[in-house]
C-alpha cells in the first residue's frame, strides 16, 4: 500500500499551539464506523456515548523525558533529550549534533551554580540510532532535572507551557515515556467521576511511548515501515476489568490499542503482561480487543493515521479530516478529539 495513500493537506495554522482549557472542552469529532457519519460535539459530551458496561482503557504513562543544553570541552553548543532512563544513572538520548559527539564525549550541562556540576558522557550509539548517556551529578537527578531542563514538546509546537504538568493527562503515573499520550489529555478528573457513575469501568494500562511513534513513513510503501519496540504493561487488575467488559471496550489513544492487542489472546481477552511490541497495525488487520477508539488529529504519513484507517476506513477517516479541516478543528497534540464507535 502506497504511504502517499495517508496523505491529506493539513494548514499550519490548524496546528494547535496550546491546549484548550478546561480539558474537557475540546471539540470532538464523533465518527459512526458503520455508515461513515460524522457528529460534531464537545469532548464533555463524552458520557452521552458510553453506557453503562463499556470499559474506557486509558495508557497511564508519564512523560519523564527532559531537554537540555550545554557544551563541550571545544566551547561547541549540545542539545540534549533524555528520553527513558534505563538505570540510576545512564539514559537513552537524543543528541544534536550527533555526528560530532563521538563515544566518550563529556557535556557539561548548562546550570546554576546551586545545583553544581552537572555533566553528560555519551557512552555507546545504541541501535535505533539514539545514544546511551550516563549523566553525573553532584545532587539527585529528580531534583536536579526539573530546574535545569525542560518537558520536550513535539517539534511543532513552538511555545513553552507555562505549567508543564498540562502536558501530562490527569492519570499520569507511570514515568518513561519520551511523549504524552495526548488522546488522554481532554479527560478531568471530574469527567472520569461522572463516566464511573453511570456504569462505565475505568481500566489503565502503560505504555511507554518513544520518539519512534511520531516518525513519518519513510519508505512509499506502508509496509516496509519498521517499529522499533516500546515496553508496555497490563496488570491483572486491568485484564480482569477489561475482560470481564459486558458492553464496548473502547482505546483512548493509538498506544492504548497497540498494548490491547499486543495482549490479546482472543476475542476482547487480554492476558496480563509486561513486555516490549512492535505491532504495526495497517489496513487488513483484525482487531481482537478494541470495539471503539478516542485519537487526536494525526499527521499525514504517521503510523498513527495509518493504525486510525485500519480501525475505522482509510476513506471514512479521510472524509472525516477533510471535514475537520473545513470546520477549523485544532490538529495534533494539543487539538480536538475524535471518537470512533461501531
Amino acid at each position: 500500500m502506497e504511504a502517499s495513500l495517508f496523505d491529506y493537506d493539513l494548514p499550519e495554522e490548524l496546528i494547535a499551539q496550546e491546549p484548550i482549557e478546561p480539558r474537557d472542552h475540546a471539540r470532538m469529532l464523533v465518527l459512526h464506523r458503520a455508515t461513515g457519519d460524522v457528529e460534531h460535539r464537545h469532548f464533555y459530551n463524552l458520557p452521552e456515548y458510553l453506557h453503562a458496561g463499556d470499559t474506557l482503557v486509558l495508557n497511564d504513562t508519564r512523560v519523564s523525558a527532559w531537554r537540555l543544553w550545554g557544551h563541550k570541552a571545544t566551547g561547541g553548543r549540545v542539545e540534549i533529550l533524555l528520553m527513558r532512563l534505563l538505570d540510576g544513572e545512564r539514559w537513552q538520548a537524543l543528541l544534536r549534533p550527533a555526528r560530532r559527539l563521538p563515544e566518550g564525549t563529556r557535556v557539561q550541562i548548562d546550570a546554576e551554580p546551586s545545583v553544581g556540576s552537572l555533566t553528560a558522557v555519551v557512552e555507546a550509539r545504541l541501535e535505533d540510532g539514539t545514544r546511551l548517556v550516563r549523566i553525573l551529578a553532584d545532587q539527585p537527578l529528580e531534583s536536579i532535572l526539573p530546574k535545569v531542563g525542560r518537558v520536550p514538546l513535539p517539534p511543532y509546537i513552538r511555545r513553552d507551557l507555562p505549567d508543564p504538568e498540562r502536558y501530562q493527562t490527569v492519570l499520569a503515573r507511570q514515568p518513561g515515556s519520551a511523549a504524552a499520550p495526548t488522546a488522554g489529555l481532554h479527560f478531568t478528573p471530574q469527567l472520569l467521576e461522572t463516566l464511573r457513575q453511570q456504569g462505565v469501568q475505568i481500566a489503565t494500562i502503560t505504555l511507554h511511548i518513544s520518539l519512534d511513534t511520531f516518525r513519518p513513513l519513510k519508505s512509499e510503501s506502508v509496509e516496509e515501515h519498521k517499529m522499533h519496540g516500546e515496553w508496555y504493561s497490563i496488570s491483572p487488575e486491568a485484564a480482569a476489568v477489561i475482560n470481564r467488559t459486558s458492553g464496548r471496550i473502547v482505546a483512548v489513544g493509538t498506544t492504548s490499542v497497540r498494548t490491547l492487542e499486543s495482549a490479546a489472546v482472543g476475542k476482547r481477552r487480554v492476558q496480563a503482561q509486561t513486555d516490549e511490541t512492535r505491532l504495526y497495525i495497517t489496513p487488513g488487520y483484525q482487531f481482537q480487543v478494541v470495539d471503539g477508539l478516542i485519537t487526536n488529529f494525526h499527521m499525514p504519513r504517521t503510523t498513527m493515521l495509518v493504525l486510525v484507517s485500519a480501525f475505522a476506513g482509510r476513506e471514512c477517516v479521510l472524509r472525516a479530516y477533510h471535514e475537520a479541516v473545513r470546520r477549523r478543528y485544532r490538529f495534533l497534540s494539543f487539538g480536538d478529539a475524535m471518537l470512533i464507535l461501531s
